[in-house]
């Protein structure tokens, strides 16, 4: 359906190409969101090797590979013990060129493992689905014409692509079952399987929602600590981000209720307003990690809460300061009265509220606006 993103550039690819002659490249992010095809495309001369197979294993552990290539590619290294210290005797001893980019499917700097650290030796990137930026960007389409689209299926290169709901949900359990069957075996040595599939099912209801980890103990007749390490590891495996609510304490922040949201829009069961929110989440996250990753910014997403139930879908922080409000709704003309409420307690952050539907945008005096989703998401820039 799509077929002119199937060849083309990354929204990352100029970057990590800058950064090639100076660090070891990390590119993480979920499995089959493109890491291995980025990375094929940064070189025209390569040698590409994956830890999962033998052949490739063997040629990493003796080190030998074809050192007047231009790229060395590395996929899945964190399965190997002690990576970080393999990883760095190459650099110091031999250094760059070729150039190294190691690609996996989990967080890198999670499996630290024991071994020397590489601190000073690399830049880390983390490659998301795609979204309306990234579409708006290749000018091929109309953003209302990507919207609905991703509502359905997702951002996933493979699915995206395709663009059919029948073919997303073969792709949707191939791909789960990938993750929890030989991921988090491989990687966390987690054995209760089938709980963890609940764990996820019973997630794809509560998009938007605070999470309870003594609810959801309840239902899986576990301990909160329990909840709280299944959850990690799924964020670990990016099946699902965390978003916390604002606080200018950040210990309390890890402590309260947090959203959650998955990386595949197209798990969330509900309405669409849930999925949108799942979408803008998304979005959001991305642009936030590009700041991070490639800008240097010091940017945070959260939400806004307070003591009386009131909420504001998303804040964007930079520098600890709320300087962007984010109400999401699927229809609605009328700015939302308690967001309107929250909003005036931070003098610096401007509100937004999208949506879906919309016949006429709207600003007003105090600066806030209403904003149609799919336009304001292909233009979304954080950069404050």
């Amino acid at each position: 359906m799509h077929a002119e993103y199937a060849a083309v550039d990354r929204y990352l690819t100029p970057y990590i190409r800058e950064d090639l002659d100076k660090k070891i490249i990390l590119l993480t992010g979920p499995r089959q969101v493109g890491k291995t095809t980025l990375a094929g495309m940064l070189a025209e001369q390569l040698d590409y090797f994956n830890y999962d197979h033998p052949g490739d294993r063997l040629s990493i552990m003796e080190r030998s590979w074809d050192r007047s290539k231009e790229l060395i590619v590395f996929d899945e290294l964190h399965k190997l013990p002690r990576w970080k210290a393999w990883l760095k005797g190459i650099y110091d001893t031999e250094g760059i060129p070729p150039s190294i980019v190691v690609t996996g499917s989990a967080k890198l700097d999670t499996y630290r493992r024991v071994g020397d650290s590489l601190a000073g030796r690399f830049f880390a990137f983390r490659l998301h689905p795609i979204d309306l930026k990234e579409c708006a960007a290749k000018e091929a389409v109309e953003p209302d014409q990507m919207f609905e689209s991703l509502i359905m299926v997702g951002g996933f290169p493979e699915p995206f692509l395709n663009g059919t709901r029948r073919f997303y949900r073969r792709w949707q359990r191939s791909h789960l079952d990938i993750i929890i069957k030989q991921d988090l075996l491989d990687l966390e040595n987690v054995q209760q399987i089938n709980q963890i599939e609940t764990l996820i099912e019973l997630l794809r209801y509560r998009v938007g929602s605070p999470v309870s980890y003594s609810s959801l103990a309840r239902d899986l007749q576990c301990t909160d600590k329990t909840i709280k390490r299944w959850l990690q590891i799924l964020e670990n495996m990016y099946v699902i981000f965390r978003v916390g609510p604002h606080h200018r304490n950040i210990a309390r922040a890890l402590n309260k209720m947090g959203k959650y949201y998955f990386f595949d829009t197209g798990q969330v069961i509900g309405d669409k307003g849930a999925r949108l929110e799942n979408l803008v989440a998304c979005s959001l996250l991305k642009e936030v990690h590009f700041q991070q990753d490639c800008l240097g910014g010091d940017v945070q997403l959260s939400y806004v809460r307070d003591k009386d139930g009131r909420e504001i879908d998303f804040c964007i922080v930079q520098d600890g300061v709320p300087v962007l409000l984010i109400e999401v709704k699927w229809e609605g003309a009328a700015v939302s009265g308690h967001a309107r409420t929250l909003a005036s307690r931070f003098k610096e952050a401007q509100l937004v509220q999208i949506a879906a539907v919309l016949e006429r945008e709207k600003t007003f005096p105090d600066g806030t606006q209403i904003r149609r989703a799919a336009p304001w998401l292909a233009s979304l820039n954080l950069c404050c």
